[in-house]
């Protein structure tokens, strides 16, 4: 139901004129990686890349994460052992371009101080990285 929203949203601003020409990424966290991968997979629109950011890429299914196309980055808690484990195994399902990031000494939430700033640089530079597109580039 979620990959179902966010695939619904995806097809919505590749109709606005003034939307269409982005390239568009996911960002879900816990559940929500999953439902990003899902969406990934599900769209009929170039998804330029994921971010799971403590999540359950696992939920997707391995299917499902064997189709998935785009750049992908899995960010998890260092002290997150449960969730490391089924990221791990997800990742090795992954068949795409793909990153694994464990944050030391972040848990679940990332509720440390300064541990969810790090991630949200990471997670920053990661999708720069694939969402800023080759003529922006060359006109700066």
């Amino acid at each position: 139901m979620l990959a179902d929203r966010v695939v619904a949203v995806s097809d919505w601003i590749k109709s606005q004129p003034d939307l269409h020409h982005l390239h568009l990424g996911y960002f879900g966290a816990s559940t929500g990686g999953g439902g990003a991968l899902v969406a990934s997979v599900q769209s009929s629109n170039k998804i330029s890349a994921v971010v799971s950011r403590g999540g359950r890429p696992d939920l997707a299914g391995e299917k499902v994460l064997k189709k998935v196309e785009c750049p992908t980055m899995l960010i998890i808690g260092g002290d997150d052992d449960v969730v490391i484990d089924l990221n791990r195994l997800a990742y090795n399902q992954l068949k795409c371009e793909k990153e694994m990031k464990i944050i030391p000494g972040a848990t679940h939430l990332f509720e440390e101080p300064g541990k969810l700033e790090e991630v949200a640089r990471i997670s920053r530079v990661f999708l720069e990285k694939h969402l800023t597109s080759e003529e922006r580039l060359s006109a700066q």
